[in-house]
């Protein structure tokens, strides 16, 4: 790799000065410039990058005492090196031109071993200067970029202890009634009548189904965390996917005597995954279900809209409370309630809903209103988006 030139910019009233500093210089391969006066030098360092400037003192109009104290007061110059170019060899010359920020000085008439020692000596220690600084940057970034991944890896840990503080909560629940059930009908079973024991049986059912839901939830949660689910999105039909969510869940919509139903028609096909999105429309037809009054209403559409297709579950339950609907999503706010008729759940289907849906280049948004009922609208790629690029 090829080193970048340093620049000099030589800076004298004289055309010789110039000139005998410019011979000396020559045959070190610097890029160099000149000016005679100071504003002219200005000019120039406004406009140029220089690594080292030769600046003569004593000069009509603006001295080098001047130009050195603008460059000086110059956030883009301030650490230019400048060696004063001087006749004056009085110690209040000297003092004066350190003090207002000149690097070195060079008496005239120039020593030519003096001046290519001085000038090489400062143009080092500036480059090593840049590099320093450079690598300062670099290093004060890349600490800035760790203590946000540390920072973004505590919160994440934070956020799944407690997820996981409320789950284990979650499971004690149906594990308690698992218990306490069994161990009444196994003391106490003789004096129970068929009604009672039908009753405790589906209590056993319905928590051990509970905790059966719950775990197949975190263990599909927990595979895409570590990426280790596999991801096969093909040309899927819409309509198939919700009639089959809907086959699965209408006996328990049929329970509470919930009128579940798609009006979706042939034809509208979206690139997905198909267990993935199968997923999802089970979670929400459930949690619908589960969220609708007995003689209710739960309704599937689906449309076209651009390059995505829109599909709408929409139910006249209970709603949601509004506080509530921006932390459905999310695994730091995690949220359970119990259904219209006690139903139990733990809220990880609609974090999982979220996660799948944006596997599959999509997005999912709620919209509810307490007492009216609510509206899961979830978007996936149309197949039209895809097609001229992928075989089916």
């Amino acid at each position: 790799m090829e080193l970048k030139k340093s620049s000099v910019l030589i800076v004298d009233d004289q055309p010789k000065n110039i000139q005998v500093a410019a011979n000396i210089l020559k045959g070190q391969g610097y890029n160099m410039a000149f000016a005679q006066n100071g504003r002219t030098a200005l000019a120039q360092i406004k406009n140029n990058k220089f690594d080292l400037i030769l600046l003569d003192i004593m000069m009509p109009d603006m001295d080098g005492f001047e130009v050195c104290q603008k460059l000086r007061n110059n956030s883009d110059t301030k650490d230019i090196p400048v060696i004063f170019l001087t006749a004056k060899t009085d110690m209040k010359s000297i003092v004066k031109g350190f003090k207002i920020g000149a690097t070195d000085y060079v008496t005239k008439p120039f020593n030519g071993d003096e001046l290519l020692a001085r000038v090489t000596t400062h143009l080092e220690l500036y480059n090593s200067k840049k590099q320093l600084v450079s690598l300062n940057n670099q290093l004060t970034n890349e600490i800035e970029d760790r203590k946000k991944i540390e920072k973004a890896l505590e919160s994440a840990n934070a956020d799944k202890d407690r997820f996981f503080s409320i789950i284990a909560h979650d499971l004690k629940s149906p594990f308690s009634i698992l218990i306490n059930v069994t161990d009444l009908l196994i003391n106490k079973f003789l004096t129970f009548n068929d009604e009672q024991k039908i009753q405790f049986l589906t209590e056993i059912k319905e928590s051990a189904t509970q905790t059966h839901n719950l775990l197949l939830n975190l263990l599909e949660w927990s595979r895409i965390q570590t990426n280790r689910i596999s991801f096969n999105p093909i040309k899927l039909e819409i309509i198939s996917v919700i009639n089959e969510a809907i086959l699965l869940l209408k006996p328990n919509a049929d329970k509470k005597n919930i009128n579940l139903y798609s009006e979706i028609e042939k034809g509208i096909y979206v690139y997905a995954d198909y267990n993935m999105i199968g997923t999802v429309f089970r979670n929400l037809l459930s949690n619908s279900v589960k969220f609708t009054r007995r003689g209710g209403t739960i309704k599937v559409t689906a449309k076209n809209i651009g390059d995505q297709v829109e599909i709408i579950v929409s139910d006249d339950g209970v709603g949601i409370k509004k506080e509530i609907v921006s932390k459905l999503f999310k695994i730091d706010e995690y949220h359970s309630t119990k259904g219209t008729e006690k139903e139990t759940g733990t809220g990880l289907g609609l974090v999982l809903c979220k996660e799948f849906v944006e596997k599959n280049s999509g997005n999912i948004i709620v919209e509810s209103k307490e007492g009216i009922g609510s509206k899961f609208k979830v978007y996936l790629p149309d197949i039209q988006k895809y097609e001229n690029t992928t075989n089916f």
